[in-house]
C-alpha cells in the first residue's frame, strides 16, 4: 500500500491511497474460507461448497468490505503518523473510471486542514469585567422577602394594599382557567388595584391583563402560559377571589436567623444583612464570569484573522449528513457554523499555547465540589469524603459526564487564564442595573 500527498494550498489538500492485491488478498482469501466452512447451499454438504461458487456468491462484497476496512485504517494511521490537523472528515473524489473487478485500487481524497495562526490574548481594546454588588436596597429587600417567607399567614376579611390574594383567573375565549396568589404591591395598573381593594372572597374583579405588572414576566405565570403567549396579550379577564391572606413578618431574632443560615452562624441583623451580601455577590460572579466568557470569546474571534477552506467545508456539510444537503442548504449550515468553528480553533490553539491540561486527579475533585453543591441544594450540607467518593466514581464511569464535566472545568481553566491575561477593565454595578446594561 502506498499513500501519499498532494499539497493543493495552505488549506487543502488531497491524499492518494493505492492499494494492491497482496494488500487485501490473504485477508479476503480467509474470510471466505471460514464462509465456505459455514455454507448451506443445497446440493452440497456443509463445507464442501466449492471454492468457485464461494467467491462467486461472497467474493465482491467481502473484497468491497476488506478493502474499505483498509482503507479506514490506514488513511487515519497517515493522519496521525503525519500529524495533518483536518477539519471535518476526508471526503472520497469521485472516479469515473473506478472499477472493483481490478486487482488494484487507486482512491483520492481531499482534505480541509486548519489554518496556522495567532491567538492573542491581549485584545485592542478592553473588555468590561463587571463586578455585580448586592447594593442596600437589594439587601433590604431580600431581608424583607425572608421575613415574609417566615413570617405568619393571618386571613383578612377584605382586600388591602399589603395582602395577598389567591384567586382563579379566566378568560372562557382564550382557554384561560388559572389559579394564583397575587401580591397586591406587585401591581401596576392602577386600575386593577382599586378594582381589588375592600374586595371581599367569592367577589369577581375584572382586570385588562396589559401593563397588570410592575415585573411583566409575573403575567405568564400568573395566567398560566408561555411568556411569549404573555407578551402580546392585551384581554379582560376575570379574577374569582378566593382567600385574602396578610403576612406578618417574622421577627428578626435569633430562632430566624438560626432557621435561616444555622445555628449560631449569625448572631444579628447587621450579621444577616452581610451575610446576604456576601452570600449574593459570590452568586452574581457566575453571571459576571460568563458575561466576561462571552464577550473575551467574541473578541477573539473578532480580532484573530485567518482563512477557512469554505469551499471544502460547505462540500462536507452538504454531504457528511444523515440526508444528503443542496448547495444552497450547505452554504447556509456553513455560515451558520463558521463563527462557532473559528471560536473551537481559537480555543484550541489557546489550550494548546498555554498547555491547559484537565488531569484525571483534578476533574475528581471537580465532580466532588459539584456533587457538593447539588446535595447542598436538598438540604445536604456536610456530606462525608466516603460518600463522594463513592458518588464521584459512579459520575465518573458514565463517558457522557466525564465529557461534560471535563468541558467545564476547561470552561473554568480558560477563564482564570482569561482574567490573568486578557485586557480587562473592571466595572462595579448593582445587579438591577448589570441586567438593564447587558440584557437591556
Amino acid at each position: 500500500m502506498n499513500i501519499s500527498k498532494e499539497q493543493i494550498d495552505d488549506l487543502n489538500a488531497v491524499v492518494k491511497v493505492a492499494i494492491t492485491k497482496e494488500d487485501y488478498e490473504e485477508k479476503v482469501n480467509a474470510i471466505l474460507k471460514n464462509y465456505r466452512k459455514q455454507a448451506n447451499i443445497p446440493g452440497f454438504r456443509k463445507g464442501q461448497v466449492p471454492m468457485g461458487l464461494i467467491k462467486k456468491q461472497y467474493g465482491k462484497a467481502v473484497l468491497v468490505d476488506e478493502v474499505n476496512k483498509l482503507l479506514q485504517d490506514n488513511l487515519n494511521k497517515y493522519l496521525t503518523e503525519e500529524k495533518l490537523d483536518v477539519l471535518g472528515n476526508p471526503l472520497p473524489k469521485h472516479q469515473e473510471d473506478f472499477d472493483w473487478d481490478s486487482e488494484n485500487f487507486d482512491f483520492e481524497f481531499e482534505l480541509g486542514l486548519a489554518p496556522e495562526f495567532e491567538a492573542k490574548l491581549k485584545t485592542k481594546k478592553p473588555i468590561t469585567h463587571y463586578k455585580i454588588v448586592a447594593d442596600k436596597k437589594m439587601v433590604e429587600e431580600q431581608v424583607n422577602r425572608l421575613q415574609k417567607q417566615y413570617g405568619k399567614i393571618v386571613a383578612q376579611t377584605e382586600v388591602g394594599k399589603n395582602h395577598e390574594v389567591t384567586g382563579t383567573f379566566k378568560n372562557e375565549a382564550e382557554e384561560i382557567e388559572h389559579k394564583t396568589t397575587l401580591e397586591i404591591e406587585k401591581i401596576k395598573s392602577k386600575k386593577a388595584i382599586d378594582a381589588l381593594l375592600g374586595k371581599k372572597v367569592e367577589d369577581i374583579v375584572t382586570v385588562k391583563t396589559k401593563g397588570l405588572f410592575k415585573e411583566d414576566y409575573l403575567l405568564a405565570s400568573s395566567l398560566g402560559i408561555p411568556q411569549d403567549r404573555a407578551e402580546k396579550l392585551n384581554i379582560e379577564v376575570q379574577f374569582t377571589i378566593e382567600e385574602i391572606n396578610e403576612r406578618e413578618l417574622a421577627t428578626l431574632d435569633q430562632e430566624l436567623f438560626d432557621k435561616l443560615f444555622g445555628k449560631d452562624v449569625v448572631t444579628s441583623e447587621d450579621e444577616m444583612k452581610e451575610k446576604i451580601k456576601t452570600d449574593s455577590e459570590k452568586q452574581f460572579e457566575q453571571q459576571s464570569d460568563q458575561k466576561l466568557l462571552n464577550d473575551i470569546t467574541e473578541k477573539l474571534i473578532e480580532e484573530t484573522k485567518f482563512d477557512l477552506p469554505a469551499t471544502f467545508l460547505r462540500k462536507w456539510i452538504q454531504l457528511s449528513g444523515e440526508k444528503e444537503m443542496t448547495e444552497t442548504e450547505a452554504a447556509e449550515e456553513y455560515v451558520k457554523s463558521e463563527k462557532g468553528l473559528r471560536y473551537q480553533l481559537i480555543e484550541g490553539k489557546i489550550i494548546q499555547d498555554n498547555d491547559l491540561q484537565v488531569q484525571l486527579d483534578e476533574l475528581k475533585e471537580f465532580a466532588k465540589g459539584f456533587i457538593k453543591s447539588q446535595m447542598a441544594q436538598y438540604g445536604h450540607i456536610n456530606p462525608s469524603e466516603e460518600e463522594l467518593e463513592n458518588i464521584a466514581a459512579r459520575v465518573l464511569g458514565n463517558q457522557d459526564e466525564v465529557k461534560r464535566l471535563s468541558e467545564q472545568l476547561m470552561s473554568q481553566k480558560l477563564l482564570t487564564l482569561y482574567k490573568t491575561q486578557c485586557n480587562l477593565k473592571t466595572k462595579e454595578i448593582s445587579y438591577e442595573n448589570f441586567v438593564k446594561e447587558v440584557y437591556g
